[in-house]
């Protein structure tokens, strides 16, 4: 029997980053770090870059978000094991930013997975010898301004086609396959039909376990021929004075134990960077809302009839965003006068970022899908 942990978004900014420069790392996760005691392997979202020496930040819709080499050190401190690298931050300062959080990240002895120098990298599978036994890590993420490619790099996208053929491979030479993914909609509590669907055939094709992680809140979860499913951690270390999504201090940690084919789990609730700048565990009260609250997650991903009612009540709210983001020229001669440049361009550059973000990240790209059917039907 092996115990695995796994942890949602670390991003070691704000008051936290100056703890960190200071290496003032149990103010941070001291109770983080008597919980990684009690497991066998440890791993966390690494959701930023390490400083390179001459920051030079991509083209990309969203923040940068980078942090400083001790909080990977701060990352060794607590206990952690392993270091998840496919987001949609990780390519935020190119490719030296790839490769100082590599180096970074190897000199403290923290394996990594889901990001590398090239597409190569980033989709190998992590085989990790725990115990006696051989953990599979796959990880991937829905594609936003950080994946990698054959000559660049980033992250591991998310692909069903190279996720199944992962899956089959990890299933052949590892004893317990765990996927973890990046995906889904900020703010948004609940999966999408989509991700239920993606995530269920993971384990169809051979996954014990997977975690997803990204919507800067917590979400539900199931378990699906008796493979555990996590829709959301929520963010693990995230300091921001820009919080204005609901939830944005509130997750869980997932603890694992893999025997003998038999997959359970236990969740640790927390609250993190709120009125105090560390990790703290819920107790009383507090855990029981949550608890509730998670219950109640769960039950409408346990039906699909009220998954579906709430995700399409959630594109009816964000309609307004769209109109205002695509405001094209209507009329033969207008589209025509705009194609030789003989009328204004609509869209100023900045706005170009966050149109490629909308089209090319799955879960944009559905709400804008809705958006232009909606109004087609308005014709």
């Amino acid at each position: 029997m092996i115990k695995i942990l796994v942890a949602g978004d670390y991003v070691p900014t704000g008051r936290v980053g100056k703890l960190v420069e200071e290496r003032q790392y149990e103010q941070v996760f001291g109770e983080v770090r008597n919980l990684c005691e009690r497991y066998d392997y440890n791993l966390v979202n690494f959701e930023c870059t390490v400083w390179p020496e001459k920051p030079c930040p991509i083209v990309k819709n969203g923040p940068h978000l980078a942090c400083h080499a001790n909080a990977v050190e701060m990352l060794a401190f607590a206990g952690f094991h392993c270091a998840c690298l496919a987001n949609n931050h990780f390519y935020d300062y190119g490719d030296d930013g790839v490769r100082v959080t590599l180096g970074t990240l190897d000199q403290f002895h923290i394996d990594h997975v889901g990001g590398g120098a090239n597409l190569k990298e980033a989709s190998a599978i992590l085989y990790k010898k725990v115990k006696g036994e051989t953990l599979a890590v796959i990880n991937c993420a829905e594609h936003e301004f950080s994946i990698a490619t054959g000559k660049s790099g980033g992250a591991n996208p998310l692909n069903v086609i190279a996720q199944y053929h992962a899956i089959k491979e990890a299933r052949e030479k590892a004893d317990h396959v765990l996927v973890i993914v990046h995906g889904g909609i900020e703010g948004y509590a609940l999966p999408t039909p989509r991700m239920v669907e993606t995530y269920r055939f993971f384990v169809d094709v051979g996954a014990d376990a997977v975690v997803n992680h990204h919507q800067h809140c917590y979400s539900g979860y199931e378990t699906y021929k008796g493979k555990p499913i996590f829709y959301g951690l929520g963010n693990f270390c995230f300091d921001s004075i820009n919080r204005t999504m609901k939830k944005w201090e509130q997750g869980f940690v997932v603890g694992l134990t893999f025997d003998d084919g038999k997959v359970g789990f236990v969740t640790y609730p927390y609250v993190q960077c709120k009125e105090t700048t560390d990790v703290r565990f819920m107790e009383g009260e507090r855990k029981r809302l949550f608890e509730e609250d998670i219950h109640s997650l769960c039950q409408v991903i346990a039906s699909p009839e009220a998954l579906e009612n709430a995700y399409l009540k959630h594109l009816e709210n964000v309609d307004d965003l769209y109109h205002a983001l695509f405001t094209p020229y209507a009329g033969r001669w207008t589209e025509a006068l705009c194609e030789k440049r003989l009328l204004p361009m609509l869209f100023p550059k900045a706005k170009w970022p966050k149109m490629l973000n909308m089209i090319e990240c799955e879960s944009h790209r559905e709400k804008l899908t809705h958006f232009i059917r909606n109004r087609l039907k308005e014709q």
